[in-house]
């Protein structure tokens, strides 16, 4: 299969485009060449490229960063997605898309309703979560008014070797590699209480390629692992991996304006339907994740 990747020199596309390799598959990046955000690029290039399926990952994919720069999230996590899908539609042979949209989209839900159901209604506390709510509209519309297969996925939190740091775990991560290194008196974090659901990111690009072949086109599929832990925990689990000992600092500046209490989905409907699941434990993550900060390049980098 020829599969189109959007966002494919991100922290996720990397791994899908190894495991896609790895799966057999053909495919093919476009960042080097085109911006989501420029229609008539992206038309030029999906309709060059003739995929057999899209895989549309490009985001501003920072919940943090989409407080300081709203226009911009929703000109590439909105627009963007719009683009890549009216140019799928103008495809000769029409690829189907798988359409990466986000959990936060459920934005606060109520404990009994936990976990959350791919039924449960939109909620969205940050542009970031709307953005993304937006983008999957237009999927769904894109399927219902033009007959394009969209399979829209919904990954819980996810994380692994390579991410970025303005990402919690990556942020601790970092941390705790330089406190390995040259001693440190704290871990710094933002809000120790939310509770997330965390999945290695190789288990993430295993279930999206699934989702190529077996999700249905107008569905939607929580990519998660069904469990969550608190940020506290992940804390103390990476230092635990290290073997340090220091006090857990809750820093002001890294506190979201609105941070949702818990966030953990129901994969069964995604299980039914591919036969996915999570493959690496979270203490394994973790550790990797210790590992790649450890590498010189990756420190210098500060990716």
């Amino acid at each position: 299969m020829r599969v189109l990747v959007t966002g494919s020199k991100g922290f996720v596309g990397h791994w899908l485009l190894q495991h896609l390799e790895a799966n057999g598959d053909e495919p093919v990046g476009l960042d080097a060449e085109v911006d989501v955000t420029d229609a008539p690029a992206i038309g030029k290039a999906i309709n060059r490229v003739a995929p057999d399926a899209i895989c549309h990952l490009a985001a501003q994919a920072s919940v943090s960063a989409s407080w300081a720069d709203q226009p911009g999230t929703y000109t590439v996590n909105t627009i963007g997605s719009v683009n890549v899908l009216t140019a799928a539609l103008s495809c000769i042979r029409r690829p189907r898309v798988l359409l990466v949209s986000s959990s936060e989209v459920y934005g606060r839900v109520r404990p009994s309703d936990l976990p959350i159901g791919e039924d449960h209604p939109f909620a969205p506390v940050s542009p970031y979560a709307a953005s993304k709510a937006a983008a999957e509209f237009a999927g769904v519309q894109a399927w219902l008014g033009g007959a394009l297969e969209v399979v829209r996925a919904r990954p819980f939190n996810h994380t692994g070797p390579g991410q970025r740091p303005d990402f919690v775990v990556p942020a601790l991560a970092k941390q705790v590699a330089e406190a390995m290194a040259s001693g440190a008196d704290a871990l710094y974090t933002g809000n120790l209480d939310p509770r997330r659901d965390i999945t290695d990111v190789r288990d993430v690009v295993r279930a999206y390629r699934l989702l190529l072949d077996l999700g249905e086109p107008g569905e939607a599929y929580n990519v998660c692992s069904g469990s969550a832990v608190s940020i506290r925990d992940v804390a103390e689990r990476l230092l635990q991996v290290a073997g340090l000992d220091l006090p857990v600092v809750i820093d002001e500046d890294r506190v979201r304006p609105v941070d949702i209490p818990e966030l953990r989905g129901d994969p069964s409907k995604l299980q039914r339907a591919t036969g996915w699941r999570p493959e690496i434990g979270l203490d394994q993550t973790l550790a990797d994740v210790v590992g790649y900060w450890k590498r010189p390049a990756a420190s210098a980098a500060g990716r």
